[in-house]
Parts: C-alpha cells; structure tokens; sequence
C-alpha cells in the first residue's frame, strides 16, 4: 500500500521512505524466528545423538557380556572333554598294564565318584547363592575347595586303607553308612535352599569374625584398624567342610568297588580335578535333574548291600557293579532330560 501511495501522490521521496521503512520494519520480525528456530533444531539434533550413542553402547556392553560368556563356556567344555579324556585315557592304559578287572574297578570308581560331584555341585550353588558370592570370584572359590578336596580326600584315603586291612568288619560299618546316606536321599522332602540353619554354615559364622561386604577378591582385609575375614574366606571355610561331609559317603562308596588305594584315588582325583569347569557348565541347569539324585541314592544303597554281601562272602562282580552303576545314573539323567522336555 506504502507503494501505491507513493505513484498516486507521485512523490518519489515518500517511495525511498516507505521502502526504506518496510524493510526496516520487519527485517527484525522475519529474522529473530529464523535464528530462534536454528538454535531449536540443533538442540534437537543433539539430543537424538546422545539417544543413539547411549543406545549403541549398551547394545556394545551386551554383546560383549555375551560374547565373554560365549568364551568361559567353551572354554569349560574344552577343560571338561579333557579330563573325561584323561580319564578314560588313564584307565585304558590301566587295562593293558594291569588287566580288564583293574581297569573295571577305575572306571565304576570314576562314574560313581562323578555321579557324586554333581550332586555335590547343588550343594555348591546354594553356598554360593546364601553368600551372595559373585560369580567372578565363584572359580577362584572352587580352586581352593578343590586343592582342599584333594587333600582331605587323600587323608581319608590312607586312613580308610590302613583300617581296613586291620578290621575287616568296618565294612559293615562303612555298609551302614551307605545304606543310610541312600535313604537320606530317597526321604529327603525338605526344602535344602535355606542355608541360614545349617550346622556347618552356622558354625563357621560363629568362630569367624566376618565383614558384611565383600573387598574384591580379598579373604582378609582391615576395618578400623582390625583385620577382619571377609564373606568369600567364610565361603570357602564352608566348601571345605561339606567337603569333608561328602567324602563320608564318596570314599566308602569306592571301597564298595574296589579295595586297591591306588584306583580308589586316582578315581577321585579325575572327578574333582574337572569340578570347576563342570560347574560353570551345568550350574544353571542344576534344578532340570531332577532324577539325579534318587539315582544316586539307588547306586548308594547298592554299594552299601555289596559290602555287607562281600563281608559274609558273596561277591558281586566289578564289571557288575559297573553295568549296574553306569545304568541307574545313565537312566537318572535321560528320565530328567525327557522330564524337562516333555
């Protein structure tokens, strides 16, 4: 209009100024929501990369966490395929060197004892679980039950041998010990996954002064100037005693088998030496057996009625009692998978 105005007056003064002056005037309106608008749209930008690459490095953290996984376990497969390869490397060799019934007796000693391992496994992750341990310091607790497995194991090894052959009628003894774990299995309805009761677990927390947090990897570390167990200490103080409590029933059962100290442990050697790795394989699947452990009570309270038949005189053969252990745990097992499967 300004223009127009201009023409018909026919001034040309008043056509600078009002050209002059609409520029002037709205120059400042058309730029400042322009610049407002580019400040907005950058803000915008910058709040989609910081959504995506927070995205992308969780996407990263996962992968690797299953990548690292994907790695520990096949790593414990290689490590388990060994030492079953070892084994049976090691009783072949036995058999040629020392007959068929040497190596019949390894072999039934070693399947027994890695039945026995594995339900002793359970026992493990509820330790684990009661002491919240985790899972990156699990091995390093388990290296040291181990070490102390073997130790305790061949202990009792020597003493079982050197009574043994003075009193023949510890066998029935032994015998009853069997019988009587096998009907502990076989009669256990009760809920085990409460730790907070258990004789062992409270017996060390009573005579081990313990902090309530774990520090790394450590087993001792100071507070207020006091040195001071740590709950992973207590853990493998409680391993180390169940242990001990297992080997009651694991090295009977193998004198059940046969009475050669040699076989007895070299048998338990090849089934705690592949413990650890084992456990990082079968540790979350541990509740699926579910007829493991009846299965292992069958194969007790055989033993037990063996020893006390070898006692009066009535012997069952090795590669019997091999058929007739291999069987029930084989059974035991396949009767879990189906049961899972089904």
């Amino acid at each position: 209009m300004g223009l127009a105005s201009a023409v018909h007056h026919g001034g040309g003064i008043r056509i600078s100024l009002n050209f002059h002056l609409r520029v002037a005037s709205v120059s400042p309106t058309v730029q400042l929501p322009r610049w407002t608008g580019f400040r907005f749209s950058n803000h915008r930008v910058s709040i989609v990369h910081s959504e995506e690459e927070r995205r992308a490095s969780n996407s990263y953290a996962d992968s690797q966490e299953k990548l690292q996984k994907s790695e520990a376990y096949a790593s414990s497969v290689k490590t388990v395929a060994f030492w079953v390869c070892s084994a049976v490397a090691f009783g072949v060799g036995l058999g040629l060197k020392e007959g068929v019934g040497k190596a019949s007796e390894f072999f039934a000693g070693y399947i027994l004892e890695q039945s026995l391992s594995v339900d002793n496994l359970f026992v493990f992750v509820l330790i684990f679980k009661y002491f919240k341990v985790p899972p990156m310091y699990q091995n390093r607790v388990l290296s040291y039950g181990i070490a102390g497995a073997v130790f305790f194991r061949l202990s009792l090894i020597l003493l079982g041998t050197a009574t043994l052959q003075r009193f023949e009628a510890v066998n029935l003894l032994l015998a009853a010990v069997l019988l009587f774990s096998s009907f502990k299995l076989f009669s256990n309805d009760e809920d085990d996954t409460d730790l907070s009761d258990n004789f062992i677990v409270k017996t060390c927390q009573r005579f081990i002064p313990v902090t309530s947090n774990y520090d790394g990897n450590k087993f001792i570390t100071k507070r207020d100037n006091i040195w001071q167990a740590t709950p992973l200490l207590l853990t493998v103080a409680v391993i180390e005693l169940s242990d001990i409590a297992f080997a009651v029933d694991s090295i009977p059962a193998v004198f059940g088998v046969t009475r050669d100290p040699f076989i007895v442990f070299t048998s338990n050697i090849f089934a705690i030496l592949g413990l650890r790795s084992l456990y990082t394989l079968i540790a979350e699947g541990m509740a699926d057996l579910e007829y493991l452990q009846p299965s292992i009570a069958v194969v007790l309270g055989f033993i037990g009625c063996k020893m006390i038949l070898d006692f009066f005189g009535f012997h069952i053969s090795t590669e019997a009692s091999l058929g007739f252990v291999a069987t029930s745990l084989s059974a035991g097992v396949l009767l879990s998978l189906a049961k899972k499967a089904d």
